[in-house]
């Protein structure tokens, strides 16, 4: 079986989207130029902006940003608490607050271009 390694979002703008989760996760970029950017997320995954009318083969014009999410776990209520507070303080767009689900507490922010990222505590 092939090794999981990457999530690409394909962005209006790498260079801004790179800026944008470098600074959301406090991680240099390993690339970056003006039609690709890409930093490590965690071990050996990486996430991978491409700036979208350059992708082959091109991208349905019909998808949008958004129908999609990546997700993220944290230790426990303190934590999502934290990483929150953190997001909304550096600008991050809130597309859900923190709320209780059935997989547990849960919060959605969104990309510059409205890529969902969701933090949650599973139960």
């Amino acid at each position: 079986m092939p090794t999981f390694q990457f999530v690409l979002f394909y962005v209006a703008d790498p260079l801004a989207s790179g800026r944008f989760y470098s600074r959301l996760f406090d991680r240099s970029l390993k690339e970056e130029s003006a039609t690709f950017a890409m930093l490590e997320l965690g071990a050996n995954v990486l996430l991978g902006l491409w700036l979208r009318p350059t992708v082959e083969p091109a991208v349905d014009p019909a998808a949008r940003p958004g129908g999609s999410e990546i997700a993220f776990v944290v230790a426990d209520a303190a934590a999502l608490q934290a990483t929150f507070e953190t997001w909304v303080a550096q600008g991050v767009r809130i597309a859900q607050p923190i709320t209780e689900m059935d997989f547990g507490r849960t919060f959605v922010g969104l990309d510059p271009d409205g890529h969902r990222l969701r933090v949650f505590l599973r139960r």
